[in-house]
């Protein structure tokens, strides 16, 4: 019999999960005692900057990233991030403290009433075990469910006490999340696709996640189809220097239907291809168009409001596809997409106009750079402006939910520090978004990450101001509650310890960013942006 603490430590690190995440508390005080030499705790000074920062370094990795959390307030500052997290498929395994069984009767100070109700619906799965001896188990159950597609956050609910309670060691199991695609199923979509005249394909989060993107790009060259990105997408799927990206599907029903007009069959690959903003009316897809849904999550499957869904892993999926003889059929390759118009140099004392620096980012940036963007106003220019090349190399948040991204990109720089990678994380975020998780900043200069974080600063919420109008504002009208003036992002970061400067002048801003990018620790640099 060994102490609970000891055999949850021994699944842990069977299943690879030794970097910690957390924020701790007095209920979560005794999972700590003697603490493992051969387990990383890395400390958030906030509950959102901790799951945020565990959220990128699960995606980086492919693996469950641990999570331990402070009992009701400090899940409940969590909240918003593991909704990202969730939106994201993050797999991830959260434990959360709770006061001593034998005081729970009593109210008790710091004890969270309902602790498997607090974070649904936003984990695969809640659960406060019957006695502390099962806690180990509830643990390896809830890193499968973590890892099982759709991956995503679970939460283990633990009283104070259980820690120290006699337990046998739990050997860990072996799960395979592999989904193989029906086979009738698939083989009606691959006679479809070898039969259409014009196909487009949508590309989704899951074909990165998945390690499908060179499957999903043979693919569209075997049947010529025009590539677009998914509405909303959290990662990128396919090289947007092919020549037959088409560019971004914008998150409005009409819109959609207008770019995918003139295809007979749309392919979604891992992707809500009807990902919505605002409402609209009319088809969902253009008249004559068959679509078909390639995913590997059952809930986007049974909402698709038309078409055909095949629930499966992308890679075997893909695969599947790629072993088909190739089509009979001749197509002519799809228009090449226009090159974005060259953007000039902004005039002496103009702030730095939002695509002109995307423009200038993508000329300066190594190739395979890690770019983490949480700018909502400036993603349209830089969908068109600063194109991404390789898989695994741009991230965003699939929720909407400002705060993820400076705490995530955190994540994603320890996973390359730790591996030993030589990319740097491009952490581009959104002066209002910054403010959300602005601690992260401190974990960047504590571990000395390789990091360069590039705010935006336009001094308002853009994407609040220029939604505006679709809610019956006038163009520049006057919006209450969207202005933010007198931020200071240099410092801002040295009081996290971290070096920074600012540039204001389109003539500057090659060579600022060249020497934020060959910094060998962490470095901010403030962009006045228009």
């Amino acid at each position: 019999m060994i102490p609970v603490r000891e055999a949850t430590w021994a699944l842990m690190r069977a299943h690879g999960m030794t970097t910690v995440f957390g924020n701790p508390g007095s209920t979560e005080l005794g999972f700590f005692l003697g603490w493992p030499a051969d387990f990383h705790y890395v400390l958030g000074l906030q509950e959102s900057v901790v799951v945020g920062m565990a959220d990128g370094y699960a995606q980086a990795t492919g693996q469950a990233a641990f999570v331990n959390l402070h009992s009701a307030v400090g899940v409940g500052h969590a909240m918003g991030a593991i909704f990202t997290a969730f939106k994201n498929r993050t797999p991830m395994v959260i434990t959360a403290g709770q006061q001593a069984r034998s005081i729970l009767p009593f109210d008790p100070f710091l004890h969270s009433a309902e602790a498997t109700t607090l974070p649904k619906p936003y984990v695969k799965w809640a659960v406060e075990p019957a006695r502390g001896e099962d806690v180990p188990l509830a643990i390896e159950r809830a890193y499968h469910l973590a890892m099982t597609p759709p991956r995503g956050p679970v939460l283990v609910s633990v009283p104070a006490d259980d820690w120290a309670q006699p337990c046998e060691p739990l050997p860990p199991r072996r799960v395979s999340q592999a989904l193989r695609p029906d086979p009738a199923t698939l083989a009606a979509i691959g006679d479809a696709l070898d039969a259409a005249a014009r196909p487009a394909f949508v590309i989704g989060p899951a074909v990165d996640r998945d390690g499908a993107w060179p499957l999903a790009r043979e693919l569209a060259e075997r049947h010529r189809a025009r590539v677009f990105g998914a509405p909303m997408s959290g990662r990128a799927g396919f090289p947007e220097d092919h020549p037959q990206f088409a560019g971004w599907l914008p998150a409005m029903r009409e819109k959609i239907v207008d770019a995918l007009a003139g295809h007979d069959l749309i392919v979604a690959l891992g992707a809500n291809a009807f990902t919505y903003h605002v409402q609209g009316e009319g088809p969902h897809a253009p008249a004559g168009a068959a679509v078909v849904q390639l995913t590997d999550d059952p809930q986007a499957a049974a909402w698709a409001p038309l078409g055909t869904s095949v629930i499966a892993s992308l890679s075997l999926a893909l695969a599947d596809l790629l072993a088909r003889p190739e089509p009979a059929i001749a197509r002519a390759m799809p228009p090449a997409r226009e090159p974005a118009p060259r953007q000039p140099v902004p005039a002496p004392g103009e702030r730095i106009p939002v695509p002109f620096f995307m423009q200038t980012l993508a000329e300066v940036r190594p190739r395979d750079s890690i770019v983490f963007e949480e700018a909502p106003s400036a993603r349209g220019a830089m969908q068109r402006h600063l194109p991404i090349f390789e898989p695994g190399t741009y991230w965003t948040m699939d929720s909407g939910g400002l705060g993820h991204g400076l705490a995530a990109a955190m994540g994603v720089a320890l996973a390359q520090q730790q591996q030993g990678g030589r990319q740097r994380v491009i952490a581009m975020i959104g002066d209002g978004s910054a403010m959300y998780s602005i601690q992260a900043l401190w974990n960047a200069a504590q571990l000395r990450l390789p990091v360069t974080v590039l705010t935006l600063n336009n001094r308002r919420y853009g994407a609040l101001q220029n939604f505006a109008p679709h809610f019956g504002f006038e163009p520049g009208a006057p919006l209450v509650g969207t202005d933010l003036p007198a931020l200071d992002f240099v410092a801002l970061a040295a009081g996290h310890g971290l070096p920074a400067s600012r540039v204001s002048d389109g003539a500057e801003l090659a060579d600022a960013l060249r020497r934020a990018l060959a910094a060998e620790g962490p470095v901010l640099l403030e962009v006045a942006v228009a």
